[in-house]
């Protein structure tokens, strides 16, 4: 009878345990009988994105789609679909685009308790948006070409309209990327707008071709479609660690700009839940550490986060006071006036 009873009392203990178990899960991906789910507008490497999205859905149970875009394409969809949201997260790009997108109502304030890991240098200083790494700008070469042209490496911005490197550059749309946008950006804090501007319409006499993605200059320089392609320098490291051994890297004398690359919750986001347990957890230091391990080579946001060795020899880059704030709320305005003096 002893034995008997012991033995219902552990059968008893397993099924509870077993019950308990599947509560837990069941908090994790579920609002009420609801299975959460998130969609997200990625502006990170795809392999980078799809991989931060596996895992969080691994870990949380939130069942999570990534869609791919570059800043410009997002936030022109981003505004497109304000009146009925099919995203609830934007991951990665350039923060001024999320600038533009706070100005013109397309956010959602949220200050992630995560966020105390990231210096005030990297988010919006009213919660619309948190920087998940920095990346600075500056060129990308392909030493072959440059041996067979008889040219140097460039290593100013001046250095880019010399006549060999004619029909030999190549850089993104600054209208889809975020990364060309920072460049215009970059050009008009450096020299004022006016010689910005004029400068830019004599670098529109050299490029080769405005890809649409602003990581597809380094590609192009690597594998030998392109002398020099005008980008994120991490994205070089990139590709020199896929192989394509002719890359050299250049930073402009003169100065560069950076990127600060963000997540921020959409405005009136249908998952609402599951986007904020998002934020949460890809500000932690663990989820930024892992871009390297998908070629992600920037520095990174969260104090507590070791950046990736390879960023290290892009540590003594010239830097400009690059002011987002600025570069974000002019955003409208300085692309219109690229597309009118270069007819792109």
């Amino acid at each position: 009878m002893i034995k008997k009873r012991l033995l219902a009392l552990t059968l008893g203990m397993i099924m509870l345990g077993s019950t308990l178990v599947g509560c837990g899960k069941s908090e994790t991906a579920k609002k009420g009988d609801k299975q959460l789910s998130l969609t997200i507008y990625a502006g990170l490497m795809e392999d980078h994105a799809n991989a931060v999205a596996k895992e969080f859905e691994k870990e949380s149970g939130v069942k999570t789609t990534v869609i791919r875009l570059s800043g410009g394409e997002a936030l022109k969809r981003i505004d497109a679909e304000k009146q009925n949201p099919k995203a609830s997260v934007w991951y990665g790009g350039p923060a001024d685009t999320f600038v533009a997108a706070k100005e013109q109502g397309l956010l959602e304030k949220y200050e992630s308790p995560t966020a105390k890991e990231i210096p005030d240098q990297f988010k919006d200083k009213d919660g619309y948006w948190t920087g998940i790494y920095n990346g600075y700008l500056g060129f990308v070469c392909n030493s072959k070409l440059l041996k067979e042209k008889n040219a140097q490496v460039p290593k100013s911005w001046e250095d880019l309209l010399k006549p060999e490197y004619k029909g030999q550059i190549v850089v993104a749309n600054p209208a889809s990327s975020g990364t060309a946008y920072a460049m215009i950006a970059t050009l008009v804090q450096l020299m004022g707008e006016e010689k910005a501007m004029d400068y830019a319409k004599k670098l529109d006499g050299q490029i080769r071709q405005y890809p649409k993605t602003g990581s597809a200059p380094a590609q192009m320089a690597g594998t030998g479609e392109a002398m020099v392609g005008i980008c994120f320098l991490h994205d070089g490291i990139k590709y020199q660690k896929q192989g394509y051994s002719d890359i050299v890297l250049s930073a402009p004398s003169e100065g560069t700009g950076y990127e600060v690359g963000a997540v921020s919750i959409l405005k009136n986001a249908p998952d609402m839940e599951a986007a904020k347990k998002f934020v949460d957890w890809c500000l932690k230091k663990e989820v930024q550490e892992m871009g390297q391990n998908y070629g992600s080579f920037q520095f990174l946001t969260n104090k507590n986060a070791q950046p990736p060795k390879e960023a290290e020899q892009l540590k003594d880059t010239k830097l400009i006071d690059y002011d987002m704030e600025f570069a974000g709320k002019n955003r409208k305005k300085l692309v219109d006036e690229w597309h009118k003096l270069t007819n792109k």
